[in-house]
């Protein structure tokens, strides 16, 4: 098989929240997000935001680092998702010089994109090669609503100004979010096993680089990737994630409050070892 071939690949995230939001809901006032029955909830969305900021931020750490070690070029690797984009001047880019737009950005050649269809002759960049889905804690958590003080007013004539129940934090919780590499796809969106592998090498700085004050302290504790040795797929991804999610001690429903509250993976059985290769990306880290 060729070295620049892209294998199919099955990939799960296991991270953890401790007193932090990973995800708001704009529909609730930026708490996080969780399911009726109380498990919270990482949007894809928002984890691949995080990706693409730190390729779009060309004088950061990580891309420095990253695209020195794996010669990569600025002009090759512009982010087309980035905040604030207006669908007219994309247009306007697209114009005639679809190879040339394809090449330019990664987030385009890697997970596809809202913009194109129109712009485009159809099939060309719709659906990327890599999608995450939604993660999920593995029990419920609980949320603390606090109100955050400035002890210099916020408003005019005051001298102490409150925010009300602005300080809105999963107290623990341990959430896992699978994703999948398709390389049927690749030909359509122009992706390249370097746009993978940069993607592999972003991981682990994920959270770790885009820390904020209400996000201080979330982190991915594993990250699997399992290439299928086969192109096709030598197994079911349901038994890959089955795997490698953690299990929780104890009563299920009841929410943690620490990582020894788990029992996390440690890898592959011996017969999915046949089918895939399986690696934690963090241990490159």
């Amino acid at each position: 098989m060729n070295s620049e071939t892209i294998l199919r690949a099955t990939g799960l995230l296991v991270i953890e929240a401790i007193n932090s939001n990973p995800n708001g809901d704009p529909d609730r006032e930026s708490d996080p997000r969780q399911r009726p029955d109380g498990r919270g909830e990482i949007s894809p969305v928002s984890f691949k935001r995080k990706l693409r900021d730190l390729v779009e931020d060309k004088e950061g750490p990580v891309w420095k680092k990253l695209s020195e070690k794996m010669n990569l070029k600025n002009d090759e690797f512009d982010i087309l998702e980035q905040r604030g984009r207006k669908r007219d001047e994309i247009k306007k880019e697209l114009e005639g010089k679809a190879e040339k737009f394809i090449k330019r950005y990664w987030d385009g050649r890697l997970f596809g994109n809202t913009f194109l269809e129109d712009a485009m002759d159809k099939g060309t960049i719709k659906t990327g090669v890599v999608q995450f889905v939604m993660g999920l804690s593995t029990s419920p958590v609980l949320i603390d609503r606090q109100t955050n003080t400035n002890k210099a007013g916020v408003q005019e004539g005051k001298n102490q100004g409150m925010a009300p129940l602005a300080y809105r934090v999963v107290e623990h919780g341990v959430y896992w979010m699978p994703f999948f590499v398709n390389p049927s796809m690749a030909h359509k969106s122009g992706c390249t096993k370097k746009d993978i592998d940069l993607m592999k090498a972003l991981i682990p700085y994920a959270y770790a680089h885009n820390r904020s004050a209400i996000r201080p302290f979330v982190e991915i504790r594993q990250a699997w990737y399992c290439e299928h040795q086969n192109p096709l797929g030598s197994c079911s991804d349901f038994a890959i994630i089955d795997a490698l999610k953690p299990k929780k001690k104890g009563d299920v429903q009841q929410p943690s409050t620490c990582w020894a509250d788990y029992e996390p993976a440690l890898g592959l059985s011996e017969e999915l070892k046949k089918k895939v290769s399986c690696k934690d990306l963090m241990q490159d880290i």
